[in-house]
């Protein structure tokens, strides 16, 4: 079982790194479009092909991954491909990462363990080829409600004259985008088990390209939410629902199983449960970090305010008391004087 796990972490490395390294190579180049000249400058930017080329390295290992394990247990691994992404950040492109990050990691690659520990391996199920529509079909139906809601909320953005996204809308396309790297996983790992099965080997490309489409799909949703939207809330839905969907659509279309063993199905559960605990904490460890300096900083003003309080009010006691010393000794003094004056008379 590690190493299908082992192949995931690289993949993933090099899918994210890939894409890294390809946005640095496009600070010098025009936006991409299908004009030769333009095709050329890509072609002939170092950056950028080696960019591309790890893209490409790390699809080809997911897919070998997907053909040695489960999607159950693909899917969520490569969540941890943000951890890596962060790892290279820092030491690469000399980006600063905080203690939210390092959390967000250290879950991740205990949870990572956690799988590799929990998962076992298992006997190709019998699928039928009928499986691949009832699953665009039911794929069809949720986007037709998530679509339906989405429209619904523009409209009554639009009726009350509202230039910002709803949150509601940044959560939609999140879910599509990440439903989407979801399905598209399940739909390569059900290419490879058609192969297993007998059926003919030119189902096997079929799916990958199905595959293809759903990633492309996937890409364009995450880029609108991204274009209007926040980051945050958009990122974390699509990773969040691209583990889900892999583990579920594994189990019900692909009839993969937990494990038979308490232990090990303790042990994959946990690590399905860290890794996405990982995953949205290097999502949102930069608002995170903000949120949490901004109570830390409001709890010790009201420290502050509290204990001035205190010696304000210690203050006033003491210029309470103050009062009637003063008079008490100006009493004295006049009393000296009139006893002085009487005794001159």
């Amino acid at each position: 079982m590690w190493e299908p796990i082992c192949l995931t972490l690289a993949a993933a490395a090099g899918n994210n790194i890939g894409k890294i390294i390809q946005k640095k190579g496009t600070v010098i180049l025009p936006p991409l479009s299908f004009k030769l000249k333009v095709i050329r400058a890509y072609a002939f930017n170092k950056t950028w092909i080696i960019g591309f080329l790890m893209d490409i390295f790390g699809a080809v290992l997911m897919l070998r991954a997907l053909s040695l394990a489960p999607v159950s247990i693909i899917q969520p691994v490569s969540g941890c491909g943000l951890a890596i992404l962060s790892i290279f950040s820092h030491f690469y492109l000399k980006e600063i990462m905080n203690a939210v990050d390092w959390m967000g990691i250290t879950l991740a690659g205990i949870g990572t363990i956690g799988v590799g520990a929990g998962g076992e391996e298992q006997k190709a199920s019998a699928i039928s080829i009928f499986h691949l529509p009832w699953l665009a079909f039911i794929i069809t139906i949720l986007f037709v409600l998530l679509s339906g809601w989405l429209h619904f909320y523009k409209r009554q953005r639009k009726e009350q004259e509202l230039m910002e996204f709803e949150v509601v809308e940044e959560i939609i396309y999140g879910l599509e985008s990440g439903i989407l790297f979801g399905m598209a996983s399940v739909i390569s790992k059900m290419g490879f088990l058609f192969l297993e099965q007998g059926f003919h080997e030119i189902l096997v490309p079929i799916c990958i390209l199905i595959s293809i489409c759903c990633s492309a799909t996937g890409f364009y949703y995450q880029t609108r939410g991204l274009k209007h939207g926040r980051a945050i809330v958009v990122s974390t839905c699509a990773a969040v629902a691209s583990i889900v969907t892999g583990v579920v659509a594994g189990m019900l279309a692909l009839g993969e199983e937990l494990p038979s063993s308490p232990t090990a199905r303790l042990f994959l559960l946990l690590g399905w449960l860290l890794i996405i605990t990982g995953v949205i904490l290097l999502v949102s460890s930069a608002r995170l970090t903000r949120r949490l300096t901004w109570l830390y900083r409001r709890f010790k003003r009201s420290g502050v305010d509290r204990s001035f309080g205190h010696r304000s009010g210690s203050s006033v006691r003491l210029r309470d008391s103050s009062p009637s010393a003063i008079i008490q000794t100006t009493t004295l003094q006049n009393m000296m004087l009139s006893s002085k004056a009487k005794a001159d008379a």
